[in-house]
């Protein structure tokens, strides 16, 4: 039976892009590292390799006799350094497509990002089509993602019979690594003190997983899918969890300027964890998308969007409860009290003028 090998197995997509690819009957190899947890591959009946994407060598083992790959591996930590970013997810991504080609695999999906795309202009939606222009925002883990696409569509040119899925923000069970998830995480530990304007497309995971397959079954080559669902404003969606969670959403919104100057200081409230720069330019971002492709070409469906937000919500309660804050848990009185204070600050400056 042909083998179809999975990078990032152990991660939120690529865990349940195993799990799907179980259920159709593949027999599966994963590529794992020392640290990788290896249970939920064991249940599934998955041959684990130890391997390093940005080992070559190590790759070529993996690969050999393969017949179908799932490159999934990468990082997607918006607060590493710029080198690191592109040797995971630009050199890591070159080597294995490298190999399979090489290794003459018949089909090879590969895990980009809505990154790639870039972030669509204020009050508009982006497609498959838009013309890449993120790097005038100077977000290296952006940049990272673009030029592995370039990278990818380098090798279709080549021969490699790949196609590219382009997750939007994934939520739902089982992400042990903190990943895409974290959002709601802090959201339940009361860890975002303010937000800044911005908009973000959110998906389940079990989507994105069946999306995968469908890639690899209906997608034509060179192309690449928008696996998105819902975009949100930061406001719909805080007050989406708000509903969900019973507990209080963030209750300061500040200019990008005065967030990237609080961000900058040294400062900040006891117990809380202030945003990095980066995060905070990306979330002021308009990360809004469509997905009409992917729903046309591979014929793929989504679920309600609510679904990968309980999902998610009842994971960390389930795995870290005594860290989540309860329902009818309210923001920190420092910060209702300077929210409150701002309020005033503004209607003052209203009746002045």
């Amino acid at each position: 039976m042909a083998i179809t090998l999975i990078t990032g197995a152990t991660g939120l997509i690529g865990s349940h892009v195993a799990q799907a690819l179980a259920e159709r009957g593949d027999e599966l190899r994963a590529t794992v590292r020392p640290a990788s947890r290896l249970a939920d591959l064991e249940r599934l009946g998955v041959q684990a390799v130890r391997a390093d994407i940005l080992d070559r060598r190590s790759v070529r083992r993996a690969m050999q006799g393969a017949d179908r790959v799932f490159h999934i591996a990468g990082t997607t930590r918006l607060n590493l350094p710029r080198e690191r970013l592109f040797a995971v997810n630009v050199e890591g991504t070159r080597i294995v497509l490298e190999e399979a080609l090489r290794a003459g695999v018949e089909r090879v999906v590969y895990t980009s990002s809505v990154a790639a795309i870039g972030p669509a202009p204020p009050g508009l939606t982006a497609d498959e089509r838009q013309i890449f222009d993120g790097s005038r925002h100077g977000l290296p883990y952006v940049d990272s993602k673009h030029e592995a696409e370039v990278e990818a569509l380098r090798f279709v040119a080549r021969g490699l019979p790949l196609v590219i899925v382009n997750p939007a923000h994934v939520l739902g069970r089982g992400d042990r690594g903190r990943s895409s998830t974290t959002l709601v995480r802090r959201y339940l530990q009361r860890q975002i003190p303010a937000y800044v304007n911005g908009t973000i497309n959110i998906v389940g995971v079990e989507d994105v997983a069946r999306g995968h397959l469908f890639a690899d079954e209906r997608g034509r080559v060179g192309e690449r899918y928008i696996l998105g669902n819902r975009n949100f404003t930061l406001d719909r969606l805080f007050a989406d969890l708000a509903r969900l969670t019973g507990v209080e959403p963030p209750v300061i919104r500040l200019p990008l300027p005065v967030a990237l100057a609080v961000a900058r200081s040294a400062g900040g409230l006891p117990g809380v964890r202030m945003p990095s720069g980066v995060e905070i330019r990306a979330a002021s971002l308009n990360w809004a998308f469509r997905n009409g492709k992917a729903k046309r070409e591979l014929g793929w469906t989504t679920s309600p969007h609510e679904d990968c937000l309980e999902a998610t919500i009842a994971w960390y309660r389930e795995l870290e409860g005594d860290h989540m804050s309860p329902p009818g848990a309210r923001q920190p009185l420092a910060l209702r009290v300077a929210a409150s204070a701002m309020r005033r600050t503004r209607l003052l400056s209203a009746l002045i003028v």
